[in-house]
């Protein structure tokens, strides 16, 4: 089995210290954990964002400065990744900017995704280049009463995978926005199954 590292990011109003006990409890045996640090301070909430917007609706739509601090944030996340293959994961904000990695030159290390109470923030850009990339498992959590999130978004990113052929593991649950740590065991087996696909 090839080791590698466990590349999971914080969400909105977090920081990588706050991620670093979950990824670590997460990472398959043998492998290294990162847990990169965004960089934009929050101005109200306290902690670090991937990126920020002019206003506190939930869309799909991200505006212009929202996707150049996209940018930025991903270009600063490729060039911290250490070589040999990753998993790539988040939570929120930190699980859109996983499946945003896929759009880079690191997306051949890619060898698996988790995403948990996250959405697309590119489905148009996404769905158009999951046909050109290899099939990779992703690890997809969302809760039913997840109201910073709604189900809705995060079905949206799991059809984008499923329509692409993309094996998924599904587990949904009935609560908020938030790990669903009664899933631990089953979140923590489907990422060793991704370490020991490779």
């Amino acid at each position: 089995m090839s080791h590698g590292t466990l590349v999971m990011m914080h969400g909105m109003t977090g920081t990588a210290a706050k991620m670093q006990p979950l990824a670590e409890s997460l990472a398959p045996e043998g492998w290294g954990v990162l847990c990169p640090q965004a960089e934009i301070e929050h101005p109200t909430k306290g902690g670090y964002a991937w990126w920020l917007r002019a206003d506190d609706t939930i869309s799909h739509v991200l505006d212009s400065s929202s996707q150049s601090d996209v940018d930025d944030s991903l270009i600063r996340v490729t060039q911290e990744l250490p070589d040999g293959p990753i998993i790539v994961g988040g939570f929120s904000q930190g699980g859109a900017m996983a499946s945003a990695l896929l759009e880079t030159d690191v997306q051949d290390r890619i060898v698996g995704l988790v995403l948990i109470a996250t959405k697309t923030i590119r489905p148009e850009s996404l769905e158009a280049s999951l046909p050109f990339l290899k099939p990779r498992p992703v690890v997809w959590m969302h809760g039913k009463g997840d109201h910073l999130v709604p189900i809705d978004y995060g079905y949206e990113h799991a059809e984008i995978f499923e329509a692409g052929d993309w094996p998924i593991i599904r587990l949904e649950h009935e609560k908020g926005h938030m790990v669903n740590l009664n899933q631990f065991d089953e979140l923590k087996s489907a990422i060793q199954e991704i370490a020991n696909s490779i």
